[in-house]
């Protein structure tokens, strides 16, 4: 099929994750840059809020988040190989890291943003919505479009007291994440998975093209900058996913990570929406967040909202883990005792969840 329209822009973090795996996939698309008049005659008449990135399909159906996009068009395509892996312990995998990737390394990507890059991103901004118009013009639309993401520090749990962990913990990740890229190309082997293009979200257009974290991962993760740079290309690699359904040991680090720093987190959300959800009816909507939490990141905490979205990524990893059979089930097992990650075999959401007219629901 042809006829894809990616509506979004390069400063966007999940633009970017959309962008490379479109380009991976090699499906003809054009990319159309999110203006003041894009938002204005699609995004908002279709979608009802004010998100990027969105797609058209080939038959003019709108569809938005991207997990969604990618959904879409694998479907569409019926191309190989598969974008999520075809062994049941590494899709699995696969959607933890896409949890991981799209609602936990938003953190840093944000703060980097937000703290050592706040004049250039609103230049970005405004380049991007009124590119009619005069440089310092632009950076006023850009700062007053901004404000709100800026706004979102305090959401996600970026705090003064949490600063010193968050870069700790994010310098640790690249050292990580540049060991296993001595011995892989790719996240689960020699070729990207869906894991890769949850990555290129917050590694592309945050933390690799602002400049003062770019500086930072090519300075001390030269082999984390090419490799996204290979990926957000579109590369195909050379190879396939590592043999017999493994996931490579050197993985384990960033999985111990999220498991030491998400999840303690995705429990309290929980917790939270447990007790929202006992009032609620299937069709409702879900509120953005349901309370405050707390999030401890290298022994440095902070509050930070309940976010609902999370617990869509999760809803996911749950399904994933769920459609094991008892072998593939016993070896996912014994890689979550690895890594810390036993509570995550007896976790349950208390309420399904679905997503309906772009939003999420109770099911």
């Amino acid at each position: 099929m042809t006829g894809y329209t990616l509506y979004g822009a390069e400063v966007s973090y999940f633009t970017g994750k959309a962008r490379a795996y479109l380009r991976w996939r090699g499906v003809e698309f054009d990319e159309q840059i999110a203006t003041q008049a894009v938002y204005r005659d699609i995004i908002l008449p279709k979608v009802g809020w004010p998100v990027i990135p969105v797609m058209q399909m080939p038959d003019g159906e709108i569809v938005q988040d991207t997990a969604e996009i990618i959904a879409h068009v694998e479907a569409a395509e019926h191309r190989q190989p598969p974008v999520e892996p075809a062994t049941p312990v590494q899709r699995f995998v696969a959607q933890l890291l896409q949890l991981y990737a799209d609602e936990w390394l938003v953190i840093p990507a944000m703060h980097y943003r937000w703290t050592y890059n706040e004049d250039w991103a609103y230049s970005e901004f405004g380049a991007l919505s009124a590119p009619q118009l005069s440089r310092p013009e632009q950076y006023e639309v850009g700062k007053k479009n901004g404000q709100r993401f800026k706004g979102a520090l305090p959401v996600l749990g970026v705090h003064e007291s949490t600063i010193p962990g968050i870069e700790i913990s994010y310098e640790a990740f690249l050292d990580d994440f540049s060991r296993h890229l001595g011995a892989h190309p790719f996240l689960l082997g020699a070729r990207p998975c869906l894991a890769d293009f949850a990555f290129i979200g917050p590694l592309y257009a945050h933390l690799y093209r602002d400049p003062t974290s770019g500086q930072l991962m090519k300075r001390i993760a030269p082999r984390v900058a090419d490799w996204v740079e290979r990926t957000h290309a579109g590369e195909h690699g050379t190879g396939d996913l590592v043999a017999d359904d493994a996931i490579p040991e050197t993985l384990w680090p960033i999985l111990k990570r999220q498991m030491r720093e998400q999840f303690p987190a995705l429990e309290e959300t929980v917790a939270l929406f447990a007790g929202w959800a006992e009032t609620a009816k299937p069709g409702d909507r879900l509120p953005r967040a349901v309370g405050q939490i707390n999030v401890d990141i290298q022994g440095f905490t902070g509050p930070a909202a309940a976010r609902t979205f999370p617990l869509w990524r999760l809803q996911a990893v749950l399904d994933a883990y769920e459609a094991l059979d008892e072998a593939a089930k016993a070896r996912a097992d014994a890689l979550l005792d690895e890594i810390g990650g036993a509570p995550l075999k007896e976790f349950r959401l208390p309420a399904r969840l679905a997503r309906t007219d772009y939003q999420l629901v109770m099911a």
